[in-house]
């Protein structure tokens, strides 16, 4: 294979919802610790979440939901990050990304984006003039060395990955709550099917694992079979 192995590891809600509701101020890592019988077994993803790949996959729009853009300097971690960006991140936002990383990588087609003034040894940029993840996945294996990366985008993005069959596993913590409404992001997003040709683009899936974790949580690892 010419590019990493994908997963895509997410929370969700039982009806699928990955955030609270459908503006950025709300968001399930800021609400869901906050909601009595849910915030008992969150702490059951997060640590599910520290034994994923080394290379992460995200959104300029979720890095900047959980503050990256107003927070001060981390520490570094053993976690390279690959962020998908044109207009939600600052020059704050690069550098904690940057200092918070081992590798950062930024794919971008906004030429103008304020990432280009910034400059680390370990920081990179991908640009294009259209968005290609599949180009950039490839570029990822072939200049950076990253062979296998774990997807934490919003639902557009997610959508996007379905329907260009770049997904070869789906990992998916489901948490003990429904949320409802129709403007609220879910898992896979962005345009929908209107036809039986396109049926070839849905993602069939082999169940690999169920686990009943504590607290009414449960975890679902499938493998995407096409």
């Amino acid at each position: 294979m010419n590019r990493p192995i994908t997963t895509l590891f997410m929370l969700m809600s039982v009806d699928g919802k990955i955030s609270t509701g459908a503006t950025d101020d709300l968001d399930v890592d800021k609400d869901f610790p906050i909601i009595a019988g849910v915030s008992e077994g969150l702490h059951q993803y997060y640590e599910i979440e520290q034994t994923t790949d080394l290379w992460t996959l995200n959104s300029g729009r979720v890095q900047a939901k959980i503050g990256v853009n107003t927070k001060e300097t981390p520490k570094r971690t053993s976690v390279s990050f690959v962020i998908i960006d044109n207009r939600h991140l600052n020059e704050n936002g690069i550098r904690y990304l940057c200092a918070l990383s081992k590798k950062f990588v930024l794919i971008t087609t906004n030429a103008n984006h304020p990432a280009f003034n910034m400059e680390a040894d370990h920081f990179h940029i991908i640009y294009q003039k259209e968005l290609s993840l599949k180009n950039a996945l490839i570029k990822l294996k072939s200049e950076y060395g990253c062979e296998r990366i774990t997807i934490q985008t919003g639902g557009t993005l997610n959508g996007l990955f379905l329907r260009e069959k770049l997904f070869d596993y789906i990992d998916i913590v489901v948490a003990p709550v429904l949320i409802g409404g129709k403007d609220t992001s879910t898992l896979i997003d962005g345009k929908s099917l209107f036809s039986q040709r396109e049926l070839s683009t849905l993602g069939v899936l082999k169940l690999q694992k169920c686990v009943i974790l504590k607290n009414s949580y449960l975890r679902l690892r499938y493998e995407v079979i096409h």
